[in-house]
C-alpha cells in the first residue's frame, strides 16, 4: 500500500476533533517482519484533537486475528480491542527532542510539517492488541478446548524430562548451595 494512505494532512484541519477510520488486512504487514498470525482484519478509529502547537490522538483498535494456540497449536480467532493515546507536539528541533524524550506516548515533529504519518503507529498498536501467548479458551465446564492428544503428549514429554538428568549439568550440583 502506498505510504500516503496512512497520512493525515493536519494543516488544513480546524482546531478540535476530527475522526478517521482505517481498515487493515494481512497485506499491511507483508512488507514487514514475519508475524504470528495467519490472517487479520483490523479496524482502527483515530480521533485527532488538534490544538495550537500539538495534537492528541486516540487509536481504538478492533477486529480479529487468526492465530495458533501457544499450547496445543489449534487455530484460533481472537478479537482485537484496545485503546492507545499519543500526543504529537510541533517543535523547531524534533530530532533533538525525540532523542531525549523518555515518554513513548509523546512524539515531536517539525513545525514545518504538513502531514502526519500514522503507518508505524497503526502497525505497533495492532501488534500490541494481539495477546503474546494466545491459548484456547475454556468450555462451559471450565475445561480447556486445547487438543487433548497434544496435551497428553506434552504431559508425557514433561514426565520423561523430569526423570532424566542430563550429564552435562551433573558437575553444577555442587554450586547449588553457594
Amino acid at each position: 500500500m502506498p505510504r500516503r494512505d496512512y497520512e493525515i494532512a493536519f494543516v488544513g484541519l480546524k482546531p478540535g476533533i476530527t475522526e478517521f477510520e482505517y481498515e487493515v488486512g494481512k497485506e499491511f504487514f507483508e512488507s514487514s517482519q514475519p508475524t504470528d498470525f495467519s490472517d487479520i482484519h483490523a479496524t482502527i478509529a483515530v480521533k485527532l484533537d488538534k490544538h495550537q502547537g500539538f495534537m492528541q490522538l486516540k487509536f481504538e483498535v478492533g477486529g480479529w486475528a487468526d492465530l495458533f494456540c501457544n499450547r496445543c497449536g489449534n487455530p484460533l480467532r481472537i478479537d482485537l480491542w484496545d485503546d492507545f493515546e499519543m500526543v504529537v507536539k510541533l517543535v523547531d528541533n524534533p530530532e533533538e527532542m525525540n532523542a531525549s524524550n523518555d515518554d513513548p506516548d509523546v512524539c515531536f515533529i517539525a513545525r514545518t510539517e504538513s502531514h502526519l504519518s500514522l503507518r508505524d503507529w497503526l502497525f505497533e498498536f495492532i501488534l500490541l492488541s494481539i495477546p503474546p501467548y494466545p491459548e484456547c479458551s475454556e468450555d462451559e465446564n471450565g475445561k480447556s478446548k486445547c487438543n487433548a492428544e497434544v496435551l497428553k503428549r506434552l504431559d508425557q514429554l514433561s514426565d520423561n524430562t523430569d526423570n532424566e538428568t542430563n550429564p552435562i549439568w551433573k558437575g553444577l550440583d555442587k554450586f547449588k548451595d553457594n
